[in-house]
């Protein structure tokens, strides 16, 4: 599932932001950026993280902003040791060496504007609150995406419903429907056999046991509903859900084998194609 939230927290005169941000995938890939200083926070980071993902590819960084610790002065001293060590060095290369007032300018400000990174057990606390925020606006935003997919399954588990009604409604209809037909081949053979006929009775009673799908109907509503109580339910639903879906179609394909019924085989084909639908929906969601 998709999500972003950010958290602030103060730090001195700075500041920790936190962002946390995840697009869709069917399993949990976790990526942590931090100054190089605090990476000791990223096992207490990853386990908060772990609490409230466990599908999706989920990026964290930090970064300290804010005021920084340098002043606005140059560093005279320090400027001249620079010169010092670079004539020595261009010196024992045998190279030229010339001070120009653009690498004067070079060398005084090289250090400006660096910000010295507060120590780790002083941000620590400061990176746990700023990342609790960011986490509580990230499962806000997933928690109305959720909402949203649930709607559509429900539609999705109706329309499923109303699809199984129809090949439940058909079924019966198919050995009359058979017997009907092997009569009008018979007369269209110029074979004259009464309907009673044994062989005939023993062909169509042949008939309705293969083309028989009562258990393969049961056991589709049921899946149905264990689907339907699964999505309206709180906890990890995704993978749950998605053996359901498997073990549906897997009923609906023994469905459009055994029925040998046109209108069956077309409901079956809608049946699986809104499956595949639901299925590929089901892989965002947790």
């Amino acid at each position: 599932m998709t999500g972003y939230g950010r958290g602030t927290a103060a730090l001195g005169s700075k500041s920790v932001a936190v962002q946390v941000s995840s697009v869709n995938r069917r399993s949990l890939d976790l990526s942590v950026s931090l100054p190089p200083a605090w990476e000791g926070l990223e096992p207490a980071i990853v386990e908060e993280i772990r609490r409230v993902a466990a599908r999706g590819k989920v990026h964290v960084e930090v970064e300290l902003t804010g005021a920084t610790d340098r002043t606005d002065g140059f560093d005279e001293r320090g400027v001249q040791e620079t010169l010092q060590r670079l004539k020595a060095l261009a010196a024992a290369h045998q190279i030229s060496f010339q001070v120009t007032p653009e690498l004067l300018w070079q060398i005084a400000t090289a250090g400006k504007g660096a910000t010295e990174l507060p120590a780790l057990e002083a941000a620590q606390g400061p990176v746990r609150s700023a990342l609790a925020a960011a986490l509580a606006a990230f499962a806000e935003m997933r928690a109305k995406e959720g909402k949203a997919l649930l709607r559509d399954f429900e539609g999705r588990a109706g329309a499923l419903s109303a699809g199984i009604a129809a090949i439940a409604e058909r079924a019966p209809h198919v050995a009359p429907a058979y017997r009907e037909l092997l009569n009008r081949r018979l007369r269209d053979a110029g074979l004259e056999l009464n309907l009673d006929d044994e062989r005939v009775l023993k062909e169509i009673a042949l008939f309705a046991d293969r083309c028989d799908i009562s258990e393969e109907l049961t056991r589709f509503r049921s899946h149905l509903e264990q689907f339907t109580a699964l999505i309206g339910s709180d906890g990890e639903v995704g993978r749950k859900a998605e053996f359901i879906l498997q073990e549906m179609n897997r009923e609906a394909h023994t469905m459009g084998s055994k029925a040998n019924d046109l209108a069956i085989s077309r409901a079956v084909i809608e049946l699986k194609n809104e499956l595949e639908r639901v299925k590929e929906q089901m892989a965002n969601v947790e």
